[in-house]
């Protein structure tokens, strides 16, 4: 009866009941008010990182099963066998430990018989890999090496259209990814394994020498950059532009000067807050993936920046990122709740040694990583600085930097196709083929397909700024469409002669392309862009005139469909 006795009591004193106690693991203090993550430990760091990283490789997946076959497989416009016989032959005509280390890539080991079932298998392995740790969140080493040695392998054989940054950027974030897990356990919350900070600073350095080099390839490369008048011609000029681009280049010219010095900011000042505190580490990670989030609403930068996001997420422990987290009995939440509770109250686990060797696995990856960074740091602090460069065939730690210099303007390679016999007459009607996102169509929007990668598109941008001597790809590209060939035209988006006899002639045109303005009469028109021809890139081009060019490269010679 005591406690009734003693609860009327203290209502006629005015004073309620006693809140009842709650486990802190259930999200609640001990005077139920909801319980916050303590800063320093990394479970759900982990588990956002693993996700966002698993994204990337997904979508870099699906678009080597969609377009490798047509630019790296049998029938391609550079075939990786050609490419993998090529390195043979310059290392004695055999599979020797120099041509491995050379172009690493498990391809040596397969039938090269069938080699665009093997890119296929190496795709959609891949794909399945990283679907898989994207809606689990969860991963081992096992499967994030699996991860790492596919792309690489693709990497290696995939010449010029895997040539971009980012290829050995996704290489290098996948490498620490591999050390984010534990050997064989599938769980997002391994308690036995808790996120190392070695790795978690291999992340950090990552994103440090990122957005460093960026930044001093800059300052060092296109004059623009110092006076400050870069972005107004980036928006215009940037290989791949989409809709808000448009109307971004017409920004007033202070704008685009707070754009510049901004960008210098972010790029040459915020990476080291890094190194000043948890605190000022967390303003980082926000405001470069903010960055990042600006960069991908203003162009098609492929994958890039939502790669550059993965590193950025180190810089959030769990209490930072645990308002994403629902809080609720056996959620993710919860459970970290529950370590940090065991931590704070109990004594450390007995060292075994699992946690021994992990130890010295981290150490070793510290060890390495460090290692590999000291051409890295002297290419920073070289005047003559080289940016998207590998120093080790496995690309685990290499050199990044993007826009070093501005295109003033737009110059764009536009093929076209006639029907008639003779190329040179006044009435040969000449017909567009459009690409999937390139400019070309003076009617057509722009496209929004980040973080998707059409790497013709990409390439047809680079070779716009040389001879077609120096890309000969582009004639093969043309010897397809002589024959109206299947494979090479899912690259395009629009073929002039589909359900028609192929051309009879193929050829490429030089123009220089720039914004309509909006409002203006040409956007009034409904057209998005107005260009001016330059002159031939190369000239009329027919079946016979390639025969010799192909037999000569080993290509196969495209018969029409």
């Amino acid at each position: 009866m005591a406690a009734p006795r003693e609860s009327l009591r203290r209502r006629k004193a005015g004073a309620g009941d006693p809140e009842p106690e709650a486990s802190p693991g259930q999200g609640r203090d001990l005077k139920g008010r909801p319980a916050r993550l303590r800063p320093g430990t990394f479970w759900l760091t982990r588990i956002v990182l693993l996700r966002a990283l698993a994204f990337v490789y997904s979508v870099a997946f699906l678009v080597a099963f969609h377009q490798n076959k047509q630019l790296i497989g049998d029938r391609g416009l550079l075939p990786c066998r050609a490419y993998l016989q090529s390195v043979q032959r310059h290392f004695g005509g055999r599979v020797s430990w120099d041509a491995l280390s050379y172009a690493p890539t498990v391809l040596w080991l397969l039938d090269w018989s069938h080699m665009d079932a093997n890119l296929d298998a190496l795709a959609l392995l891949g794909l399945g890999i990283s679907s898989f740790i994207l809606v689990s969140g969860c991963a081992n080493m096992v499967l994030m090496a699996a991860l790492w040695v596919l792309y690489m392998s693709l990497v290696n054989v995939g010449q010029i259209w895997y040539s971009f940054g980012w290829e050995s950027q996704l290489l290098e974030t996948g490498f620490l990814g591999i050390f984010l897990c534990p050997l064989w356990t599938l769980s997002a919350l391994p308690r036995g394994t808790p996120t190392s900070r070695v790795v978690v600073w291999g992340f950090r350095w990552l994103i440090f020498r990122i957005m460093l080099g960026a930044g001093l390839i800059k300052i060092r490369g296109d004059r623009c950059w110092r006076d400050l008048t870069c972005m107004d011609f980036h928006y215009e000029t940037q290989p791949v532009p989409n809709p808000v681009a448009y109307f971004l280049h017409r920004s007033p010219w202070w704008f685009h000067r707070f754009e510049t010095l901004s960008n210098h900011f972010l790029e040459l000042v915020v990476p080291f807050f890094i190194f000043l505190g948890r605190r000022m580490c967390i303003v980082h990670g926000a405001l470069q993936v903010v960055f990042q989030v600006v960069l991908i609403i203003s162009g098609n930068l492929s994958f890039l920046n939502w790669l550059t996001i993965v590193p950025s997420l180190a810089c959030f422990d769990d209490a930072t990122l645990g308002g994403l987290f629902p809080l609720g009995p056996g959620r993710l939440k919860d459970q970290v709740l529950k370590i940090q509770e065991e931590e704070a109250r109990g004594p450390r686990a007995p060292r075994t040694r699992g946690r021994v060797a992990r130890g010295m696995v981290n150490l070793a990856l510290g060890v390495l990583v460090a290692w590999l960074s000291i051409p890295v740091v002297l290419n920073l602090l070289s005047p003559r600085q080289v940016m998207n460069s590998s120093f080790n065939p496995l690309r685990i730690v290499n050199t990044y930097g993007a826009f070093g210099s501005i295109s003033r303007e737009r110059t764009e390679v536009i093929l076209q196709g006639t029907a008639s016999a003779n190329a040179s007459a006044p009435d040969a009607a000449w017909e567009d083929y459009e690409f999937k996102c390139k400019p070309g169509d003076l009617r057509r929007r722009p496209c929004l397909i980040s973080p998707y990668h059409h790497r013709l598109d990409w390439l047809m941008w680079f070779a716009a700024f040389q001879t077609y001597e120096h890309n000969e790809w582009i004639i093969h590209l043309a010897g397809k469409l002589l024959a109206n060939d299947a494979q090479a035209l899912s690259l395009l988006a629009r073929n002039p002669f589909e359900g028609r006899d192929p051309p009879r002639w193929v050829r490429g045109e030089h123009y220089r392309y720039k914004f309509s303005r909006p409002g203006g009469r040409h956007a009034a028109e409904g057209k998005w862009w107005i260009r001016r021809r330059f002159g031939p890139y190369f000239p009329p081009l027919n079946r016979q005139d390639l025969r010799g060019y192909f037999t000569s490269r080993e290509w196969p010679y495209p018969e029409p469909e």
